[in-house]
């Protein structure tokens, strides 16, 4: 059975819940080839910049020797901060798509709507929604964990 990028996306949630982190995936693609996947390691590198988009980003851009990614697809668990949306914007992601909105810390469909800002110069295309309810549980059990 062939996994979709999402199903891989959370793989790398459930790896980055199983390290204590928040449990959030990123999973990068280009022409149907996985260049990068990664999930939370802000705790793990001491550095709250470790998001999963970043980790995802960083590597992507090492791999092809470039800090543009304009033929490449993000594909995360959760809806992007705004430190997120902006590295997604500065690295020219093509499209994104994203699971969970998050209504208190998301910035593209919620809070800042960064993509939607004059001052934003590239906003890729965006697709939410995939496998948006096992996100979302993925989130709902870790913090359910954390408070017992």
């Amino acid at each position: 059975m062939n996994k979709s990028i999402m199903d891989i996306a959370l793989e790398e949630a459930r790896a980055a819940g199983d390290r204590g982190e928040v449990p959030v995936g990123a999973v990068i693609v280009r022409d149907g080839e996985i260049l990068a996947r990664a999930g939370n390691r802000t705790r793990e590198f001491h550095d709250v910049t470790a998001h999963a988009e970043i980790v995802a980003i960083r590597s992507a851009a090492s791999s092809l020797e470039s800090e543009r990614l304009p033929d490449c697809d993000l594909y995360v668990t959760l809806e992007p901060c705004a430190m997120c949306a902006a590295a997604i914007s500065f690295a020219r992601i093509r499209r994104l798509y994203f699971g969970a909105e998050d209504i208190k810390g998301g910035a593209v469909v919620n809070g800042p709507r960064f993509f939607d800002q004059p001052t934003c110069h590239h906003a890729p295309e965006v697709y939410s929604g995939f496998a948006e309810s096992e996100a979302a549980d993925l989130l709902v059990q870790f913090f359910q964990q954390k408070r017992s």
